[in-house]
Formats: C-alpha cells, structure tokens, sequence
C-alpha cells in the first residue's frame, strides 16, 4: 500500500494530524521555530520549555502483552523459532538473527545471508514486533504469518521448503506428538505459521521503567530522564514516534530535508542500494520513494546499529542524523545527551528465558 492510500485509511490521517498539531503549536514557541524563521542555530531548550511537554497529553502509552494465549501453543512457537533444522542445511534458526537474550535483532550492520553475504537491511527487533502496523522496513508484509512464511523459503534467509519442513515435524515423534495435543492433527503450513505467530506475539517487553512512570510511579525515571523526555517531545520526534510502541505505526520519507540516499550516491559518483530507494522497490510509484517503515524505539537502546542499513553506530549519532535529515536542524551536544537518557528508558522487561539456539525437541 502507497503512502497516499495508506492516510486514507480511516483514523491513520486523524491521529498523524492531531499529534503535529498538539506539538506543533508548542515548537512555535521552540527554538527550533526560532533556528527555522532564522537560520540561526538555536541554544539547548531550556528545562522550563521541556517541562512544559510533560502537560501534554501523553502520546505514549504503557505497553499491553497480549491476552488469552495458549501457554502450549507458545511453547511449540518457541520451539520452532530457536530449531536450526527448519533451515536448509540445518545451519540457522529465527533466533539467530534475532537474539531474545539480547535486543531481539543480531548486532549487525546489516543482517548476514544463508551464503555468507550482506542482506539489504539491518535486522530489526522481534520484541514488540506484533504490534507494528506492517514489517520490515519497506513495510513488505502485513502479518506476522506473511513475514514468517517468507522468511523461511527466501533462499538466502532460512532457504527451506514447505514439504522438507512439514517432512521433519512429521518424523519427529516430540514435535508430531506436540501437533496432535494441540490441533488434533499433524503439523501443516497452517500450524506451523500459527504457533510461531503465537510465541512472537508473547514477546512483549513490558514492565519498563517508562511504562511505569507513564502510570504514575513516582521516581521510575530520573529527572533528567524526564527531560530528555521533554526535549523529545519539544524538538518533534514524536510526531513520528508515538503510540504504545513508539514507532512502527506509520510509514515515513526518510531523509526528509536531505537528498534522498539514492540521489547522494549518484551524486558522489556511487551505485545506489536497492535498500536505499526505500517502499519505491516494491510499489515503483514515485510517492513511495525513500519511504520506510517508522522503527518502533522500544529497546533501542540494545539494538545498535541504527536505521534501515545500520549506518548509525551509535544512539548519539541516530539523534543527530534523525535531527538533520527529519527537523533540519542540529540539536545541541546537552540535549542529545538528555534525549539518549530518555531512550534508556524505553527499554523493557524480557518476557522469556531464551530457549536454545538449537532447540529443544525433547519436551
């Protein structure tokens, strides 16, 4: 879906609406009005200003985990997750890319393929990843089924197969037995999408110190990790990181007041990566280009490196890049520090013990 038919969406345009213009009547009183009217650098936001955010209405809520899941179901989903013999040549699992004893996500700049090389993008998290409204960065895929089903016959992912799949779990009395207590049948393609959607859903972080300062804990984040919190209201960011998973809800241009990745290849003499022209790779609509999914920043502090092709190492650097390329400004050094306080505090409760890499099939 475009950009265009995805804020036709009945509620998308009313909530993108009404958060610029809750924060954007109070940057007019920012000095980031002040650096745009000017093109004069403005001074740190004063604590009074970043204060003054905190009255807002919150436009972040507490994380919810989900509800009414079969604790059985969950653990099959876990199981399969963490098996490395789904893969062709039994050489990776969904875990390996995505370390639950860790951010979600590999560490990478860029995701490693079944043969060695670079994928496209860096991995995102699967922590909270159910409650993002597509995935992936170009937003490919609209459930966690469509993604999962993907992820395993894509060549250079798992590069498996439906009946080598299906094949094993038959041939595996633990896992066969496990099918039949919960469906009354077999494994099949059906099954297996189910339970690992079951046990993705279960990894919601919640429980964090800012949830527990959204509802009301006295002293769960420090004062200036309330500031920070207000600068990060005041300077914008969350106009596109907001909601309960602070981010993931909406597709945004990405540089917005910079030359799009691609352009500034081409102008250095440089291919352009097919990662860089963003949604336009798959739709081939002009809209589309250089849009990306908005990452949630639930955790993100765990998940360096940053953004689509993990050319930001460091959280510092994500809010300077985020600053230039989305506000067309540059945030003082003591508000970046304040703002990358704040963003330790998105980090959340691991739901699980990690199962093994390797999978356990005994049980």
């Amino acid at each position: 879906m475009s950009i265009a038919r995805w804020m036709r969406t009945p509620g998308v345009c009313g909530l993108v609406i009404a958060v610029s213009c809750i924060w954007g009547a109070s940057l007019s009183r920012s000095p980031l009005a002040t650096e745009r009217q000017t093109g004069v650098p403005a001074a740190p936001m004063s604590a009074a200003l970043a204060a003054s955010q905190l009255a807002l209405p919150e436009p972040i809520s507490p994380l919810a985990p989900i509800a009414g899941q079969r604790s059985d179901l969950v653990a099959l989903g876990a199981r399969l997750f963490s098996d490395e013999r789904l893969s062709a040549g039994a050489s990776r699992a969904c875990a390996t890319c995505h370390r639950l004893e860790a951010g979600g996500d590999d560490g990478r700049r860029r995701a490693v393929g079944a043969n060695g090389e670079d994928h496209l993008f860096n991995t995102p998290s699967i922590f909270n990843a159910w409650k993002n409204y597509r995935y992936n960065w170009r937003g490919n895929f609209a459930t966690l089924e469509e993604q999962n089903e993907a992820i395993l016959l894509a060549p250079n992912v798992m590069g498996s197969s439906w009946p080598s799949i299906i094949s094993l779990l038959r041939d595996d009395r633990h896992y066969a037995a496990s099918f039949r207590r919960l469906f009354g049948e077999g494994p099949d393609r059906q099954r297996v999408l189910e339970a690992l959607g079951a046990f993705q859903r279960s990894l919601t972080t919640a429980g964090g110190r800012f949830d527990r300062y959204l509802k009301g804990e006295a002293g769960a984040i420090t004062a200036e990790e309330e500031q920070g919190y207000g600068l990060f209201k005041s300077y914008g960011c969350i106009s596109c990181h907001q909601g309960e998973n602070v981010g993931g809800n909406l597709m945004q241009r990405f540089p917005l007041f910079r030359p799009g990745f691609a352009q500034a290849a081409s102008d250095e003499g440089e291919t352009a990566s097919a990662a860089d022209i963003g949604r336009y790779a798959l739709t081939g609509q002009a809209e589309d280009r250089s849009l990306f999914r908005v990452p949630s920043l639930r955790n993100v502090a765990l998940t360096a490196p940053y953004f689509h092709d993990g050319r930001a190492a460091t959280l510092e650097a994500a809010v300077g890049e985020m600053a230039a390329s989305q506000l067309r400004r540059t945030v003082p050094a003591s508000d970046v520090r304040l703002i990358v306080k704040f963003l330790g505090t998105l980090n959340g409760l691991n739901p699980i013990d990690p199962p093994s890499l390797h999978g356990d099939t005994t049980r």
